[in-house]
């Protein structure tokens, strides 16, 4: 980066992010973290290359960032995002990490030529295996696209939608879908206990089926579909527990089709 980054916010989404920029060298000094606490998570007050501020007023009065990064929590940004208006310049590239908050929202308050990205991640960037649904106005050169897409790859994978209505979809399906998969560990693990397992065993059963079966289809690349017929010998166990889960009327995806659909509906709301 030419100049400094600014980021607005450094809880676990944040933080995340700072973190695999530091460790990736993105970052160059003279970048900023703006948050009000007295301390940083993983330690980060400590790593060279930035500054922590706790308000906006602190920064230099000549600052022209390249990239500002508004990761506070959606409730928050009102009482917040005035008081980066005076960086939304030809060169700065607003990019936005807080669900809800449409790019209309964002132009209402930086200014209709502002340049901005807004982003939807999931849970697990916290551990650089996240993936994040991005969608930009007119006003983002190519070349402010690819910076942000190279800063959120420090969290896991990018992808992109041109309609900005389908960050909702993808809110519903991907933001949303950790915890769907928890909750699937934790039936799991119940349902274990039904058929008579100890239920410190089967919770363990669950949980490292439900990662490893992620991880062999990241490691593989091989399409789900595959995976799974490759595990399901015609009229053996799997088979069995496959007509189940699979019935049209009453298996996993009706139930998934309204839980994306019920998530995607709120997103709409959150976002008026």
């Amino acid at each position: 980066m030419e100049r400094p980054l600014l980021l607005v916010g450094c809880g676990k989404m944040g933080g995340a992010l700072l973190e695999g920029w530091l460790k990736s060298g993105i970052v160059a000094a003279g970048a900023y973290a703006i948050d009000p606490s007295d301390s940083l998570p993983y330690g980060l007050s400590d790593k060279p290359g930035f500054s922590h501020v706790k308000d906006a007023a602190d920064l230099p009065a000549d600052l022209h960032p390249q990239v500002v990064v508004l990761a506070v929590k959606p409730q928050a940004m009102d009482a917040v995002i005035g008081a980066y208006g005076r960086f939304a310049k030809p060169g700065t590239l607003f990019v936005s990490v807080a669900a809800g908050k449409t790019i209309g929202y964002f132009e209402r308050h930086l200014g209709a030529n502002a340049a901005i990205v807004r982003t939807i991640p999931n849970t697990p960037a916290a551990i650089g295996r996240g993936i994040t649904g991005c969608t930009a106005n007119p006003n983002v050169a190519d070349a402010e696209r690819a910076m942000a897409e190279l800063l959120l790859q420090a969290a896991g994978e990018v992808i992109w939608v041109e309609d900005e209505a389908l960050i909702d979809s993808v809110t519903g399906l991907a933001g949303s879908g950790p915890a769907y998969v928890f909750h699937m560990v934790e039936a799991m693990a119940a349902a274990g206990e039904k058929v008579g397992l100890p239920a410190d065993i089967a919770m363990k059963l669950a949980r490292a089926t439900v990662a490893g079966a992620g991880e062999l289809m990241r490691v593989t690349g091989e399409e789900a579909s595959v995976l799974r017929q490759n595990v399901t010998s015609p009229n053996g166990t799997t088979y069995a527990g496959l007509q189940v889960l699979m019935d049209p009327a009453t298996g996993l995806p009706p139930l998934m089709e309204r839980t994306v659909a019920a998530a995607t509906k709120r997103s709409r709301e959150l976002a008026g």
